[in-house]
């Protein structure tokens, strides 16, 4: 079909892209793009005709946004309206418009935000009050420098931004030398504007502690936005936020075992979770499928358990991910799973049986098999040579033992396993004489622990049979075991925990997995905890309603992420933005669904992929845009709406 106005044998981008190049040059005269003559391709060598309504004289935006009852709506700009200098981006407008300021986590205290902006002078920013010669100085002054690099990140690439005022932010540390995250740390903060003059604005943030600071500091980042329509960075006038997470512990559960991930991927993650307020790293380092950690003590493991020699965590590595995760806020736990999840880089030992037995149905939950003779002695100095390696590295407040997915007919099909539990122990061969067996490792692998620990330092442990009710009081002490629940929510375990009282962290395969809903890759079909799991699943997912009366002995929960099936190529898509929404779950414990939390959620995802975390698509582009209008009950999808 022919334009009115010329014949074309292109498309009208091609027209449309010349002219936008063309109205550039005068406003960047650096852009030396000389577009191709294009007149030759048209009927008869006819002057080229564009619709007059496509010519302005230089590259501007088309569209503002306008705060209407609570929502930014799209407005056309247009030659009666062009006031540049007021005009609203979408960022902008959610700053003064939008539920929360559109900030995520959303705030659990008091929140007052003005309705006008000022505008910041990126290369004028200083944070003030950091105390010299404290336990948190360094981590203090990390995260003054990750605060304004998240800052000039907001500003594209070759945009110079208007100048405006002086930000001045006051760090007020009341304990500066708790430099470690605890399940006991006071992690509150309050944020407020304390001075405003024509070139100065002043935000003194204060907290208990570092990390309390830095969550104040992060929100803060979330209120400067870049407007592109005045090429403006912006941040409301007047703040007032205080703010506390409701759970201590908020967390992501990564395996590096089944597929290696590199260590730029691992601070890609710890970079989400700072964005997102969350604050421990399961790291789960080892698996029967390879040893990729580079083990001190006993080297010999990863020479014989890693992938290859590229595919390791060297004490550098280790010690690389634990800083910076201590400069954005997030402690990294090691696990070290046993009795069962253990195989390659043991194999020339005489400490492991069942390895790569098939098939290995009978033995495991997946290939290759493997668990430790619980029998051998010489076993254990080995583990607590490990985990005295771990305890050096990582300084960590609490310690993951794994245990869980033990194969009792892997033990009972290893002769000298079960002649010892006859002849020493005089046990016989039920399910109740293997739990003896399962808990005799598990007992003279805490005596070690604490020995290297120097503490009787609190342990999690994987739910399985050991933790149900028949035989949990009496092997394992409710003062000592925290129990990390990874069955289904209605699982009625988790309230017989709680009545118990145990404390749990939950990670609820149906809700919390989000290695599910792909492939088979033991069988046809779709994996084994299919179907996929949306953020909205994730979002709506209440502790409080798990909890009941017992809520406070729910520490939190971890989104969990067990790598069978992703490695560094996709990780971030897998992980993000979903391990968001229970970033929100469980630090504001919302009261209301996902739909009241979808915006928000999408201008979150935005900030995650300016920080070049290669997100996961969640909605087309034109919902981010258009508030209210994509859901099919929308409020702007009613009936007889047009």
């Amino acid at each position: 079909m022919e334009s009115n106005n010329y014949s074309k044998k292109s498309d009208d981008s091609t027209l449309f892209l010349v002219y936008l190049i063309s109205a550039n040059k005068s406003k960047h005269p650096s852009y030396n793009y000389n577009p191709p003559n294009i007149q030759s391709q048209y009927k008869d060598d006819k002057p080229l005709k564009i619709p007059t309504d496509y010519l302005f004289s230089d590259l501007e935006l088309t569209w503002s946004w306008q705060c209407h009852e609570g929502y930014c709506r799209k407005k056309l700009i247009t030659n009666t309206n062009r006031t540049k200098d007021k005009a609203l981006n979408l960022a902008a407008c959610r700053l003064i418009c939008s539920h929360a300021a559109a900030l995520w986590p959303k705030p659990t205290g008091d929140i007052s935000i003005s309705k006008s902006l000022t505008s910041v002078d990126r290369n004028n920013i200083y944070i003030t009050g950091i105390k010299l010669r404290t336990a948190t100085t360094t981590l203090a002054e990390a995260a003054a420098n990750i605060f304004k690099t998240k800052l000039k990140l907001r500003v594209p690439k070759n945009v110079t931004p208007t100048k405006g005022t002086s930000l001045i932010v006051t760090l007020d540390i009341q304990n500066p030398n708790i430099d470690k995250i605890s399940l006991s740390l006071d992690e509150s903060y309050t944020l407020k504007t304390t001075w405003k003059s024509s070139n100065v604005l002043t935000i003194q943030i204060t907290a208990a502690s570092f990390f309390g600071a830095r969550h104040g500091l992060e929100t803060l980042s979330q209120l400067i936005v870049f407007n592109d329509i005045t090429d403006e960075l912006q941040v409301p006038d007047y703040i007032s936020i205080t703010d506390k997470p409701k759970y201590p512990y908020r967390g992501i559960l990564l395996d590096t075992s089944r597929n290696f991930i590199r260590v730029d991927k691992i601070k890609n993650v710890i970079k989400g979770m700072a964005a997102s307020k969350m604050n421990a790293l399961h790291w789960h380092i080892t698996d029967s499928q390879s040893f990729p950690y580079v083990s001190v003590s006993h080297p010999e493991l990863f020479k014989l358990g890693a992938y290859s020699l590229s595919k390791i965590y060297t004490p550098d590595d280790v010690s690389g991910i634990i800083n910076y995760g201590r400069e954005q806020g997030v402690r990294i736990i090691p696990e070290f799973d046993a009795p069962a999840h253990v195989g390659e880089g043991w194999q020339q030992t005489d400490f492991i049986t069942c390895f790569n037995w098939v098939p290995w149905q009978k033995y495991c939950s997946e290939p290759p098999c493997g668990q430790f003779d619980p029998t051998n002695r010489e076993l254990y100095d080995v583990i607590e040579d490990i985990y005295g390696d771990m305890i050096s590295q990582f300084h960590p407040d609490i310690f993951h033992m794994g245990g869980d997915e033990v194969n009792f007919n892997c033990w009972n099909s290893t002769s000298n396993i079960v002649e010892w539990m006859s002849k020493e122990q005089g046990w016989g061969q039920a399910e109740e004489d293997f739990i003896k067996l399962w808990n005799y490792f598990q007992q003279q692998a805490l005596e070690r622990l604490y020995q290297k620990a120097g503490w009787e330092i609190p342990v999690i442990i994987w739910s399985s049979q050991l933790t149900r009710k028949k035989y949990i009081g009496t092997y394992l002490p409710k003062e000592k075991y925290i129990i990390q629940v990874w069955t289904k929510s209605g699982d009625e375990q988790i309230a017989e925990l709680l009545n118990d009282g145990y404390r749990v962290i939950l990670s609820n395969y149906d809700v919390l997995y989000l290695d599910c809903g792909f492939g088979g890759w033991l069988t046809d079909g779709n994996n084994w905890c299919s179907p996929y799991i949306g953020w909205q699943k994730i979002y709506d997912y209440k502790p409080k309603k798990i909890g009941g009366s017992k809520t406070n002995q729910i520490l939190g929960g971890e989104v969990s992420l067990w790598s069978e099936q992703f490695d560094s190529a996709s990780i971030d898509s897998r992980l993000w933005p979903r391990a968001a929404a229970l970033a929100e779950v469980l630090w504001t414990e919302p009261s209301t669904d996902w739909k009241m939390a979808e915006q928000r959620f999408l201008v979150h995802r935005e900030r995650l992929v300016v920080l070049n975390i290669d997100t996961d698509g969640v909605e087309p582009e034109w919902c981010l845009q258009n508030e209210e209008h994509c859901r099919s009950d929308a409020v702007f999808n009613k009936e007889d709406k047009h």
